[in-house]
């Protein structure tokens, strides 16, 4: 594996941002930071002159259906282009995500799909949005099973030798006898699509769940017990918790960003963002097929919603967003930091996974998945494990 010297760079550190540096990769792992007058010192194998733009730490997706024309439940003929395709958004490690329902033979599609050698941006495991959930949202209503402790086993194994991260609802009966065999392997499970109370939901993290997806979408607060007295549920407890992360899809329609800037408050070191990206994220404006139903963008970045063809017209069904845009939208919305926004779409992620020992920050020893950025924040290059995987010329 040959070295890299990305030379004259704006260096997005946890803590602060160091200009004109430069970052030696070797055998692809980050081997040193130094100032730019001083990379003379290094023998690289080559050198990319970094032009003074912002080299930030490659984002991570843990929520991701589609994006393109291209969506993992579809097979190996999608699966391999969506990993392709993605590191021209920044990102270098993901989780594709799958809706299964009880009906699938989910076990077979993994393991075709845990075989497949994708390059581009590096799976990082599977997530399946259901079937142990309580509520579908914008899914069809099959996408809803029971707790099965031999079906979680069997999905584990077809999907070695990554991991199976499930999301589930703490609310639907007999979920917390399953939780600890799906967090085996330093496994994290997901909270999603839920309406459960306070109880139910702590019950659910002292079995092991440990993080909410798509926060506060499909997130129904309980029913007003007392007239005038606000109640608490799923969304309160998740908070309360210091232990738990959370993640959002920040693109304007999913979640006020009051709600992101709050949960920064509560969770500055747990909070992240996702995109929860749908078929045509990326793509221009129109109607894209997912599964059995239709669904349609109207504007670049923003939420797909159902059409009139399918089973709940207008319902929110995943989004337009990209992880480059997330990370703008960090920056505009929330008005943070180059630092906090590499921190909630790199670092945190990473921490999610509990991969944060080697990914999520530009520090030495740490695996050189990296991401350049322009003036205007837009990719320009990217690499993991310190290969160029996305390239576009300088404007």
């Amino acid at each position: 594996m040959s070295s890299t010297l990305i030379h004259n760079a704006a260096i997005v550190l946890p803590d602060q941002v160091l200009s004109r540096h430069s970052l030696f990769i070797d055998a692809g792992k980050i081997a040193q930071i130094l100032p730019a007058q001083d990379a003379y010192k290094i023998n690289a194998d080559q050198t990319i002159d970094a032009a003074n733009y912002t080299l930030a730490p490659g984002f991570i997706d843990l929520h991701i259906h589609g994006i393109h024309n291209y969506r993992p439940d579809a097979g190996l003929e999608d699966y391999i282009p969506m990993a392709a395709t993605l590191p021209q958004y920044g990102v270098t490690g993901f989780l594709p995500t799958l809706f299964p329902n009880i009906n699938d033979n989910i076990e077979a599609q993994l393991k075709r799909l845990a075989q497949a050698a994708a390059k581009g941006a590096q799976v990082l495991g599977f997530h399946l949005e259901g079937p142990f959930v309580k509520h579908s949202g914008a899914a069809a209503p099959d996408t809803i099973g029971t707790a099965n402790p031999q079906r979680i086993r069997d999905i584990i194994e077809a999907a070695q030798p990554y991991r199976v991260i499930f999301s589930i609802s703490p609310d639907l009966p007999g979920i917390n006898e399953l939780i600890p065999v799906m967090a085996q392997n330093n496994t994290p499970v997901f909270i999603t699509h839920t309406s459960a109370d306070v109880a139910q939901t702590q019950a659910s993290i002292a079995a092991g769940a440990c993080h909410a997806t798509h926060f506060y979408d499909v997130f129904y607060a309980p029913p007003e017990s007392e007239p005038g007295v606000r109640p608490c549920g799923s969304v309160e407890a998740i908070l309360a918790d210091p232990n738990v992360s959370v993640d959002f899809i920040l693109d304007g329609v999913h979640v006020d960003p009051i709600a992101v800037k709050m949960a920064l408050q509560c969770k500055p070191n747990n909070t992240c963002l996702v995109t929860d990206a749908n078929v045509g994220a990326g793509l221009p404006p129109g109607r894209y097929k997912y599964t059995s139903v239709e669904i349609e963008f109207t504007e670049i970045g923003l939420p797909a919603r159902l059409t009139e063809n399918s089973h709940a017209p207008g319902a929110l069904a995943g989004s337009g967003l990209t992880m480059d845009r997330a990370f703008r939208n960090a920056i505009s919305m929330l008005n943070v930091d180059l630092p906090t926004a590499a921190r909630i779409t790199s670092a945190t992620p990473a921490k999610v996974l509990r991969i944060d020992h080697q990914k999520g920050k530009i520090q030495t020893g740490f695996d050189a998945d990296l991401v350049l950025l322009d003036p205007k924040l837009n990719v320009r290059q990217t690499f993991v494990a310190g290969q160029t995987v996305f390239s576009e010329p300088k404007a």
